[in-house]
């Protein structure tokens, strides 16, 4: 008797898939970036009671392209919004392949090909990124729990030297940790130390300068009003604003903290901006970073592979390990030289994101990386140089990696209507975001399909709905920043 379970329907219905999924790729240049449906229009589709009896798989599947109104051109060559980057073909086709597999990417016993993969990977971004060689890493859903699990090795390594084992005992009673950060932090970070127990409002905060960059006099004089010693001692920089994408001054903050505190931490929030370190001709603007402990990133973002994928290094990785490996479960096969990812971050059961980052680099190499780093940045200062020189139109930011901010006529109520307009004419999406307490359109450039023609497409839409916004506005003065 022959097993049908994966027969021919379910053939015919994967191939349908894939046809459409291809035809929907193809089409993106051409397709509005934006989302075309409402919310009720997609109730209407995927809403309703649970079905008494299920519907075929065809009619599932049938259902959800219905929806594909609701889908933002995220994966096309003109969408800058959110720091987000598209999907490689490699990486994209190695996600269909983990699906199909449908590894639980936990131990090496579960799926000895998804940790091999991981392994590989890691080994790959240690190197490419410049950090130390033999660092731990893990592979998360995105930047927010590379925060996390870095922050964890950093909180297990500054009480285990001040005597206290918080993995055992917890936090009550340990000995105050010391937490510094920028004013301009990302909102990921607080939201880490809160995951934590460290509290979201804990961090003594230094003030940045006009790019957002950490001032090191205001460090120095938060390190010598809060005194010297031994107090366990966390510093968070950044490496990529994500309004400007200007850089802390790594290696001088790092110098100054290690001179001011015996038992300090560095942890770097690289989510976008550690990959100017794969870059030649922008590794600059990462020097020091490899005299940190820790450093997160996202592979969704600059690496282009498919969401979720966020990378977690620690320097030394006894540290990673002893902070996030759980305690011994019995029904477990712990491997000996393979493997266990469960050991480097904080799930049993988790997706082999390894396999499609592995395919990303495998696909683009090391010049590979190199060149769609360049590019973007090439492109984003092609963006500042088309809009910038139009009357009316001022870029607030040193263009040095990704990012571009935008503000029109010195004027919130304007600068808000173009980028409303940008977003309801679908030839470009971008976002809106405030700097130095004023409104600006915030483009980040993060895929590897754009080209130098999609940027000029988007200039033009970015200024034609800037001179329908100025025809439409009622004078009120302006409101500057």
């Amino acid at each position: 008797m022959t097993d049908d379970r994966w027969g021919d329907a379910t053939a015919d219905l994967l191939r349908e898939t894939a046809d459409y999924a291809t035809d929907f790729l193809r089409g993106l240049p051409d397709r509005p970036v934006r989302a075309a449906a409402k919310h009720d229009e997609l109730r209407e589709v995927l809403g309703g009671p649970l079905p008494k009896s299920g519907d075929r798989a065809s009619e599932v599947v049938e259902r959800l392209r219905r929806s594909d109104r609701g889908v933002v051109g995220i994966a096309g060559p003109r969408y800058f919004g959110f720091v987000i980057g598209g999907s490689l073909p490699a990486a994209l086709a190695a996600d269909w392949l983990t699906s199909a597999w449908d590894q639980n990417a936990g131990a090496y016993a579960a799926g000895p090909s998804a940790s091999v993969a991981e392994e590989v990977a890691g080994e790959w971004l240690i190197d490419l990124l410049g950090l130390p060689a033999g660092s731990g890493f893990g592979l998360t859903t995105g930047c927010q729990m590379a925060h996390v699990t870095c922050l964890a090795a950093a909180r297990h390594a500054v009480l285990a030297r001040a005597g206290w084992d918080v993995e055992s005992k917890g936090l009550t009673g340990s000995p105050p940790i010391r937490i510094i950060a920028s004013d301009e932090a990302h909102a990921t970070v607080p939201a880490a130390l809160q995951y934590l127990g460290l509290g979201h409002d804990t961090a003594t905060r230094v003030p940045a300068d006009g790019q957002g960059r950490l001032r090191l006099d205001g460090l120095a004089q938060v390190l010598a009003e809060e005194g010297h010693g031994a107090r366990p001692t966390i510093l968070i920089l950044q490496a990529g604003n994500v309004n400007t994408g200007s850089f802390d001054p790594l290696a001088e903050a790092i110098e100054l903290v290690r001179r001011s505190a015996t038992n300090s931490w560095v942890h770097v929030d690289g989510a976008f901006g550690l990959w100017a370190a794969a870059s030649t001709s922008r590794r600059h603007l990462v020097a020091g970073h490899a005299g940190a402990d820790s450093w997160a990133t996202d592979g969704h973002k600059w690496l282009n592979v498919p969401y979720d994928c966020g990378y977690a290094f620690v320097a030394d990785a006894a540290t990673h390990q002893a902070a996030l490996s759980p305690p011994h479960a019995a029904y477990i096969e712990y491997g000996t030289a393979e493997r266990d990812e469960f050991l480097w971050v904080m799930e049993y059961s988790r997706r082999a994101r390894g396999f499609a980052t592995w395919a990303a680099l495998r696909s683009l190499g090391r010049q590979g990386v190199e060149e769609l780093v360049d590019r973007c940045c090439d492109h984003a200062a092609l963006f500042s140089e088309l809009l910038s020189a139009q009357s009316g139109v001022e870029v607030l930011n040193e263009v040095v990696l990704n990012q571009v901010l935008v503000r029109f006529g010195d004027d919130d109520a304007l600068t808000r209507d173009v980028v409303k307009r940008v977003q309801q004419d679908g030839t470009c999406w971008l976002g809106g975001s405030t700097w130095r307490g004023g409104a600006v359109l915030r483009i980040s450039v993060s895929s590897w399909a754009t080209t130098r023609r999609d940027v000029e497409l988007s200039a033009e839409a970015i200024l034609r709905c800037h001179r329908e916004a100025t025809q439409m506005a009622v004078p009120t003065g302006t409101n500057s920043p």
